[in-house]
């Protein structure tokens, strides 16, 4: 028999999106794709003549458990110099990407039904996560006009003798926006430690992204390689924790996962330490994407209160032309060939919109928005 907690986590919705799309790609229609939030860009060559050098000189085994040293060091020196807070390679812990970094953060830091504060809407996965664990999600309701900033006062009255954590993720999946330092101050003066997902730093226009690290160390940060350096199918992530948890993690990943890949690490180390100028020309190219993409998605009728200015994601408000989300994404994928994520993938209050990737070219993004555009009229 299939386990409970088998039967009882959801699906993420946008794979349903995306493999429905998959299937009408196979029967030969024309799908453009705005529902997965995966670069399209290639790894910088750097990164990966440094994969290849790796696997020439046999990194091929089994490393030490938090990582590689040389990367553990890259990582301190990297937040240290962007942040100006003194990060130690002790602190640090390689995995297989983000997911599984979550995966032991919370692993580590949850007994049942313990609480941990997460926005609405916000990443789809991170309350999936907390109840396969025995925790308990509890929500904050974020909203556009506010340019889905977190209000401490809002989670303050959320708090309770059971709030483990509060996880914040800046900028943001699904609403590609930025909380202000003022609002990461606040939260962290708050007494559960802060969980800051910062995989989409470096993806920022006309702002500045802020580390949790420079307000508190009472946090862990949670951050890796797949976005800014185009790097999804690598799966290479870290975690930077309190000295107290780096022991627990790791004998979580010495169980769970034995260690990172060793030839990926090699290659981890050389993004973080060398320059590469495919990274700053793949910013630009977001940046001209996402102003076309706001302009049009405007010009077709979907409300965007306050502009997006991190990610690679618009979060529209559809509510002009449908009240089901979830309805909507399929019916537009169907009739336009135009796959998108429905809001109520994020949360209750993310129904009425739709998000928008513009991990595409710009043609596409282009032809996109005239089949959209001629469909709603």
């Amino acid at each position: 028999m299939v386990s409970e907690r088998a039967k009882r986590i959801p699906p993420f919705i946008v794979m349903d999106v995306l493999e429905r799309a998959k299937t009408l790609e196979a029967e030969g229609k024309p799908i453009i794709h705005l529902e997965i939030g995966e670069p399209d860009f290639p790894t910088p060559r750097r990164i990966i003549n440094a994969g290849i050098a790796a696997l020439r000189h046999e990194k091929t085994h089994y490393t030490h458990s938090l990582g590689i040293l040389p990367l553990r060091q890259e990582i301190a020196r990297y937040y240290s110099e962007k942040y100006n807070r003194e990060i130690f390679p002790k602190q640090n812990i390689v995995t297989l990407g983000t997911s599984p970094a979550l995966l032991l953060i919370l692993s580590a830091l949850l007994d049942p039904d313990d609480e941990v504060i997460l926005a609405n809407p916000g990443y789809a996965c991170y309350p999936n996560f907390v109840e396969y664990l025995g925790g308990k999600p509890v929500f904050v309701d974020v909203y556009e006009e506010d340019g889905f900033q977190l209000r401490a006062e809002a989670i303050e009255k959320k708090l309770s003798t059971r709030s483990k954590a509060i996880m914040i993720n800046s900028p943001s999946n699904p609403t590609g926006n930025l909380l202000k330092p003022s609002v990461l101050e606040a939260i962290a003066s708050m007494k559960p430690y802060i969980i800051s997902d910062e995989i989409y730093h470096g993806l920022v226009y006309g702002e500045k992204e802020h580390s949790i690290l420079e307000f508190t160390d009472h946090a862990f940060v949670l951050n890796g390689f797949s976005k800014l350096y185009a790097m999804t199918g690598w799966r290479l992530g870290y975690i930077i924790a309190p000295p107290i948890f780096v022991r627990p993690i790791q004998k979580l990943q010495q169980n769970l996962f034995i260690c990172a890949n060793s030839f990926v690490q090699w290659a981890g180390v050389a993004a973080l330490k060398e320059q590469h100028p495919e990274i700053l020309e793949m910013v630009k190219i977001y940046d001209e994407r996402r102003k076309f993409m706001i302009q049009r998605l405007r010009e077709i009728g979907f409300r965007i209160a306050v502009e997006p200015t991190g990610a690679f994601y618009v979060f529209a408000n559809a509510g002009c032309f449908h009240t089901n989300s979830y309805q909507f994404a399929f019916e537009l994928l169907e009739r336009t060939c135009v796959a998108v994520a429905p809001g109520i993938d994020f949360g209750s209050n993310g129904e009425g919109y739709l998000r928008f990737s513009y991990a595409n070219s710009l043609d596409h993004i282009e032809l996109a928005m005239e089949r959209l555009e001629k469909y709603l009229k």
